[in-house]
Order: C-alpha cells, then sequence, then structure tokens
C-alpha cells in the first residue's frame, strides 16, 4: 500500500512539476489526451475481455462534433466538450446494442465493420471538411473565466480532466459494477448462472468506454485545433490497443505507461527514422509479448506480488 501510495505521489508532483522542468506542454497534453483514450479502452478489454477493432469512432467523431460546434457555432469549450461526450455515448449506445450480442472474433468484426461506416460518413460528409479535416478549432475559456489559449493553462486543464477520468475508472473498478465486470471476464458463462444478466452489464462498459474515448478525443481536438480522418482511422483504433497490451490490459497504470511510451516514439523517433518509426513501434511491440506476456506494468506487479509473498 505504501510502495502504491509513493508511485502516485512521485507521479502527480511529476505531472505537475512537468512545465516548469521544460518538458514541452503540447507534447504533454497529447499524451494526456491518448492515456485518457487507453483508459477508456482498457476498462472493454481489461475488466470486461471485450476487443474491440474500432474505437476511434468515439475518439474522432466527439473530435469532430466537438469543433464543428465550437468553430462553426461558436459554442463554449464546456459545452463543446459536452456534447462531444453525449455523441460519443450516443454512438456507441447503437453499435454497443448490435456487437455486445457476440462473442469473440465477432465482435472484434462487428465493431471494425461499423467503425469503417463511421470513417466513411466523416470522409463524405460536408460539416467534417472531407480530407482536409476541421482546422482552426479555438480552445476558448472554461465559463468564460479561465482563457485557454496559453499552453500551460490548457495543461492544467487536461490534466484535471485526466486526474478526474482516472480517478473515476478507478472507481468504476472496485464498485460492485466492476466486480461483475471481472467475473464476466474470468467466466461468462459462470456469471450467466449467478443470475447477472451480462449483456447489460457488457453494453454498460462499452457504452461508459465509448463516452470517455469521446471525451480524449473532445480534448486533443482542442489541443491541437484540429480535427482529421486520422482520429476515426482504423491505425488510430490499432495503436490504442498497442497502448493498451504494451503497458499492462487489466492494470491501472498500464494503459497510461503504453500512451507515454508510443506517444514518446511517435514523436521523437520520427524525424530520426520518418516512416520506420511504424516498424520500430511493432518490433517493440513483439519483444514487449515474448518477454512481458502481461505489459510493462503487469510484469511489474507480478513480479513484485512474488518477491512479498516470498
Amino acid at each position: 500500500m505504501r510502495a502504491h501510495t509513493a508511485v502516485y505521489a512521485g507521479l502527480a508532483v511529476l505531472a505537475l512539476a512537468a512545465p516548469v522542468l521544460g518538458l514541452y506542454p503540447m507534447f504533454l497534453m497529447k499524451v494526456l489526451c491518448f492515456a485518457i483514450f487507453a483508459c477508456a479502452f482498457n476498462l472493454l478489454l481489461g475488466y470486461t475481455k471485450m476487443l474491440s477493432f474500432g474505437h476511434a469512432a468515439y475518439f474522432g467523431s466527439s473530435a469532430y462534433v466537438t469543433g464543428w460546434l465550437v468553430t462553426v457555432h461558436g459554442w463554449g469549450t464546456i459545452p463543446g466538450i459536452l456534447a462531444g461526450v453525449a455523441f460519443a455515448l450516443l454512438l456507441g449506445l447503437v453499435i454497443g446494442a448490435i456487437a455486445v450480442r457476440r462473442q469473440g472474433i465477432y465482435f472484434a468484426m462487428i465493431t471494425l465493420a461499423l467503425s469503417q461506416l463511421v470513417f466513411f460518413v466523416c470522409l463524405q460528409a460536408q460539416f467534417t471538411g472531407g480530407e482536409n479535416g476541421l482546422q482552426g478549432i479555438p480552445r476558448g475559456s472554461v465559463f468564460g473565466a479561465i482563457d485557454l489559449a496559453r499552453d500551460a493553462t490548457m495543461y492544467y486543464f487536461v490534466l484535471a480532466v485526466f486526474a478526474a477520468v482516472y480517478a473515476l475508472i478507478r472507481r468504476i473498478v472496485h464498485s460492485p459494477f466492476g466486480q461483475v465486470l471481472k467475473a464476466i471476464r474470468a467466466n461468462e458463462p459462470r456469471a450467466v448462472s449467478l443470475g447477472y444478466e451480462v449483456d447489460r452489464y457488457k453494453l454498460a462498459a462499452f457504452v461508459l468506454s465509448a463516452g470517455l474515448a469521446g471525451l480524449a478525443g473532445s480534448l486533443k481536438a482542442l489541443v491541437l485545433g484540429f480535427a482529421t480522418l486520422s482520429d476515426v482511422s482504423q491505425g488510430t483504433s490499432g495503436e490504442v490497443i498497442l497502448m493498451t497490451l504494451l503497458g499492462g490490459s487489466g492494470t491501472s497504470l498500464g494503459p497510461v505507461v503504453g500512451a507515454v511510451i508510443v506517444v514518446t516514439l511517435q514523436e521523437y523517433l520520427s524525424d530520426l527514422v520518418g516512416a520506420w518509426v511504424s516498424v520500430i513501434i511493432g518490433a517493440i511491440f513483439v519483444v514487449c509479448v515474448m518477454l512481458f506476456r502481461r505489459g510493462f506494468v503487469g510484469e511489474i506487479q507480478r513480479r513484485y506480488a512474488q518477491r512479498t509473498v516470498g
């Protein structure tokens, strides 16, 4: 318990002091946005054992909705974010109602097919800007009092949202609802035999995960000032799967660590090796699968538990 508290305290101090230490705020904000995205996906894969191949649909569609409302209709930052999250929740409810009745590869293929449909709509719709996307999305302010134009101010806003999402997910996981999700992950037929309406729990987890993924997309659109087709592409869905598995699915800090690793490699290796950055990330993933079957954080937790018991 003391070790966990020390780790979280150290990470909190590092996050608060990051701009002072000279770390680039734009890079930090991008890491936090994808960390929220990975944590949302981990709620689905790590705690419910549902592998979605189309989670970028909620991430990107929410980014488009927020960007469009803020840019074209002059909505405020908070209402724009809430509208994007609401759309992601609704989209997750529609897709989830279709997908959760299937299991395994059938569930994954349905999410992939429907996410490609969302990609096609974003490509053809006029309000999305097509291949050009939405550009010049303003950050606005929080309730008209806190101007988010400065990178430092925006960073602490995104950090506060990330902390709230992380605490919410931990609360969900350790709640009775979360325990049922873990039971479904461990043995779904047994959960059914105990009288739980498994499909309803899976749908609730799916919709919640979609909404949090949408929150990450809305924040990313405001941070970077644009929303493009890459936000709803299959590549982004693959990246969040990689982040979750690399850090350790089913762990609290695993998706965060995975997001830090992947975004850092993309940002700092792309200038050095160009398109080869995907090959390097893929090689790291292969090594992780071979040596760290539970991901980096999962393997560390396992070895720490063995040492404690010993």
